[in-house]
């Protein structure tokens, strides 16, 4: 147990990194290839990248949140990233155009870093209170 406690802000990191790497993903990305149509012949992402993508970050998010939650008791991270993770795995399963894809996934997105943010921010807080009553 002791191990993941020393790890839980490198499972926020990549937590929050992956999920800025999916905003960039869903946002840029298209716009850039609309732009310049000339890159739609070479940037080819596969359809099951959404899935895979989510399959990363599901694990991720909820190693980190448990341990966080277990460690600061907060539960306000877990009540604005697991509705994220609801949104994420909406638009890579369960939607039937790009735009409906994009529309669930950016703002699951951007709760799930938001909840890992405030996770970080727990611990920290946590780990402050913890010193200084010691």
């Amino acid at each position: 147990m002791k191990l993941l406690s020393s790890r839980q802000p490198l499972f926020d990191g990549l937590a929050i990194g992956a999920s800025f790497a999916c905003l960039i993903h869903c946002l840029a990305l298209p716009l850039l290839i609309m732009l310049l149509p000339a890159l739609g012949a070479f940037l080819v992402v596969p359809e099951a990248f959404h899935v895979w993508a989510l399959v990363f970050a599901a694990p991720v998010s909820l190693v980190a949140l448990s341990a966080g939650y277990r460690h600061h008791r907060a539960a306000t991270p877990l009540f604005m990233a697991l509705p994220g993770l609801a949104l994420m795995a909406i638009g890579a399963l369960a939607t039937s155009s790009e735009w409906m894809e994009t529309a669930f996934t950016v703002p699951g997105v951007l709760l799930l870093a938001i909840g890992h943010a405030l996770n970080w921010q727990g611990l920290r807080l946590a780990s402050q209170s913890r010193k200084a009553g010691a």
